[in-house]
């Protein structure tokens, strides 16, 4: 509103220059002035600029997640061809990004692997449901660290969180069906079933580690 008023002001103080109305382009003028003094249009321009700058960025993260999205989408459930784990692992994370970023800092650190023969969908489902449930077990900030390296055959993905842990009486139980810590209408209880399903279907092995109030290490290893 502000600068439409200023804007108005400014076609006025132009039209009665062009009628040589010298009495009001000076009453033009001055309440013109008076207007900018009175909302510091230096400070809102200045605030516009970071505005639009803020509106860019994000309008650019919404584009990659929706290529990302796209990207995923396009796959056919059965599909398996030779793909660069960390390409997923990439999109994936640009994908949860606002369910970690206020929660975790978020460290990589990314060896050489080779391809690996997998289904890119289900296996950035994978990634999703242990990244997000990473996220959920921080309280306050933590870090949640990703790492991929190849051990023997398999290339190895690990992802770990500084978070609440996982008591040892549930941890066994972790990838049954419904099993959940989460308050109900919460969580389902499906995310790590169909996970551990999802690389037994990939003649894979997921292992976890946890320690409570320490954390929780996911390891995946697919063959290579």
């Amino acid at each position: 509103k502000t600068y439409t008023l200023i804007l108005d002001k400014m076609e006025d103080l132009i039209a009665a220059g062009n009628n040589k109305d010298t009495d009001k382009a000076f009453a033009i003028a001055q309440d013109l002035q008076s207007t900018v003094n009175r909302v510091n249009l230096d400070f809102i321009s200045q605030d516009i600029v970071n505005l639009i700058r803020e509106s860019q960025s994000g309008t650019d993260r919404i584009k990659k997640i929706v290529q990302d999205l796209r990207s995923f989408a396009r796959k056919d459930e059965g599909q398996m061809e030779l793909n660069n784990v960390q390409d997923i692992l990439e999109s994936i994370i640009n994908i949860v990004w606002n369910e970690i970023k206020f929660k975790a800092d978020l460290k990589k650190d990314y060896g050489i692997i080779p391809l690996v023969k997998c289904n890119a969908q289900k296996l950035g489902q994978v990634f999703i449901n242990i990244l997000v449930n990473a996220a959920h077990s921080i309280k306050d900030k933590g870090t949640i660290t990703i790492k991929t390296y190849t051990e023997e055959k398999f290339a190895v993905i690990e992802i770990q969180d500084t978070g609440c842990g996982i008591p040892d009486t549930h941890l066994k139980r972790i990838f049954d069906p419904f099993f959940t810590t989460k308050e109900i209408g919460v969580g389902t209880g499906l995310g790590l079933s169909v996970s551990h399903q999802i690389i037994r279907e990939h003649n894979g092995h997921i292992i976890v580690k946890s320690a409570l109030n320490q954390g929780t290490t996911f390891k995946i290893k697919l063959p290579v």
